[in-house]
């Protein structure tokens, strides 16, 4: 193959110019930085974790102790009903994007993606206001007669249980909907022509079909509710501690190095075997959403293999199916419209109800939570700009954000020019390495991160929270900009080539222009992430540089004020901002992709 078909003509291969001018040396900076700032620590935690008197010293304290033992079964229990409940919820809400159109479609769509881009913080609060004794689920139930006085509806597992689905829904919907869009409409209606009632069409065709997304979905919800701390942490009760939050406080021990570090060792293997499981039967894969840097021949060997696994799928659901579906065909499809819409409608106003909630708090003229507001005032809106520590911590958020992106879009967009225009061997797994930040448990870098930056004085630093907010931004620019590339037509960067342009001329006057909306978007959700980034700056920040989340987790564990309502408003309204520019950009890179 000659290197104008493979990528841009130039030096040829065998030389050493030729070399230093492969795209296979754009992975090379972020290879570079994830290594020094993301593995090398993780690696560093791991030592520190056997270096007691034997190397199994301190993980044999972790299980033989029953609170740690207790909460890591606890965490599993939770980890599993939390991902259980997000399909169940979520698969509907999928079905209904799919089978609407229109502004319909761009509402629901609206009402679950918008969620997704909020500060977990923030949709916590949401639904601490929500549930609180002056909110508005006690001021309904207490007016509709069915309690004499508010009840305590917060600090309970099913209060934990309602805020971690609320919160991770987002990402079952769009998991499921990933493969629900891809299903050929023919199908069903073939089905259906042939005489099959609309339950057995759904349970032979849609689920078979579907069951990759759900798989996925479930993996991604169970993963993440995992390493989860601040939900737990404010709306849980003594018996909800998940195994996380032993290690944040730990963390405040000076006597509990080794055994912090085993602590989130144990987070962390459960983590990756989960992880390992998971891609042995779906593909790695299904981490970034899709094989895009696989190439045309992985391509072409996962849709040879699809087959005999749907099949071995749909063996499965006649055997346990059928039963129940004799049951169920009696009833008219009637049934399951109305059972997609109530369950949908349901997500729906799970994911909104909170978040408008706060929103209308946040100008609220009473001097303490309660919904609905007594009256109307920006008082605490006022209250907000003319404090200096809340102004200061925005400043700070913002220029921790913005160098964070940077270092993300540089780096992640380097990565995935290399991946995409190179002919390496293995891209799967260099996308896995450059996307596995964003299964590690954050208390686990933020731990490993730690004794890093104590070793290079970076703690407390705005470049150094900058980088390290950046080891999650680049996995966002990297799948992002490596979807952009996709959608650029080869043959134009080639003619430019053959034309005698330099590989960096045909970058700048071709692709930079054809990849410029994705990287833009790509930026945008870089800034986002670091912007609303709590857990590593719980652990690497300082007296003297709080951020907004910082500002905001610490007076939400002390007091509940509108003040909490109008930071949570504005960073609402910058997600909104941000998606209403972004959309159209990321419209545009999925249609070229």
């Amino acid at each position: 193959m000659t290197a104008a078909a493979t990528g841009f003509a130039g030096p040829r291969r065998g030389s050493l110019r030729g070399r230093l001018a492969s795209p296979v040396l754009l992975l090379l900076p972020a290879g570079l930085f994830l290594g020094f700032i993301y593995l090398l620590p993780v690696i560093d935690l791991v030592r520190l974790s056997v270096s007691g008197p034997s190397w199994s010293s301190f993980f044999e304290r972790v299980f033989s102790v029953p609170l740690y033992w207790d909460s890591l079964v606890r965490t599993m229990q939770i980890s599993l009903t939390v991902a259980t409940l997000c399909l169940l919820l979520g698969y509907p809400t999928a079905l209904l994007i799919r089978r609407s159109s229109g502004i319909t479609r761009i509402l629901v769509t609206a009402a679950v993606i918008l969620p997704y881009f909020i500060a977990i913080l923030i949709r916590t609060y949401a639904w601490m206001v929500l549930l609180g004794r002056n909110g508005p689920v006690n001021k309904l139930l207490t007016g509709l007669g069915l309690l004499s006085e508010p009840a305590q509806l917060l600090f309970s597992r099913g209060t934990v249980l309602l805020g971690m689905t609320a919160v991770l829904l987002p990402i079952m919907v769009l998991s499921i909907y990933s493969s629900v869009s891809r299903l050929d409409a023919a199908l069903p209606r073939a089905a259906q022509a042939s005489g099959a009632g609309p339950i057995a069409t759904f349970w032979r065709i849609m689920l078979p079909l579907t069951l990759p997304g759900m798989g996925a979905g479930f993996l991604l919800v169970f993963v993440a509710a995992l390493g989860f701390f601040i939900t737990p942490t404010l709306l849980g009760g003594p018996g909800d501690q998940m195994f996380a939050m032993h290690i944040v406080q730990q963390a405040d021990f000076i006597n509990s190095e080794g055994f912090l570090q085993a602590l989130a060792v144990v987070l962390l293997v459960i983590t990756l075997l989960f992880v390992g499981v998971a891609g042995h039967f779906l593909g790695f894969e299904f981490i970034w959403g899709g094989g895009k840097a696989a190439g045309p021949a992985a391509k072409a060997a996962g849709a040879g293999a699809a087959t005999p696994r749907r099949s071995l799928l749909s063996g499965l659901a006649d055997r346990i199916g059928w039963p129940v579906l004799r049951l169920l065909g009696r009833l008219g499809p009637a049934w399951g419209r109305w059972t997609v819409l109530v369950l949908a409608g349901a997500v729906i106003a799970t994911l909104i109800v909170p978040i408008l909630v706060v929103m209308v708090i946040s100008f609220s003229s009473a001097s303490y939570l309660t919904f609905p507001p007594p009256g109307f005032s920006l008082r605490w809106y006022e209250k907000f700009f003319s404090d200096p520590n809340w102004m200061d911590a925005f400043r700070h958020s913002a220029v921790i954000a913005a160098a964070s992106a940077v270092i993300s879009v540089l780096l992640g967009a380097s990565a995935a020019m290399g991946i995409v225009r190179s002919e390496i061997r293995g891209k799967s797994v260099i996308m896995l390495l450059l996307v596995s930040p964003v299964i590690v448990p954050p208390v686990v870098l933020g731990l490993s991160l730690y004794g890093l930056f104590l070793r290079f004085d970076l703690v407390g630093s705005v470049w150094g929270l900058a980088s390290a907010h950046a080891i999650g931004g680049i996995p966002l620019v990297v799948i992002i900009v490596a979807a952009a590339l996709q959608g650029v037509d080869r043959r134009l960067e080639q003619a430019a080539a053959l034309h005698g342009a330099s590989p960096l001329t045909v970058f700048r006057t071709v692709t930079l222009p054809a990849i410029a909306p994705g990287l833009a978007a790509a930026g945008f959700f870089a800034f986002l992430h670091s912007f609303d980034e709590l857990v590593l700056s719980l652990f690497l920040s300082s007296a003297q540089l709080k951020t907004l989340p910082l500002m905001l987790w610490a007076d939400i564990n002390y007091q509940l004020n509108p003040v909490l309502a109008v930071v949570s408003s504005l960073e609402v309204l910058l997600v909104v901002i941000g998606l209403a520019l972004a959309g159209p950009v990321l419209a545009r890179t999925r249609a070229g992709a």
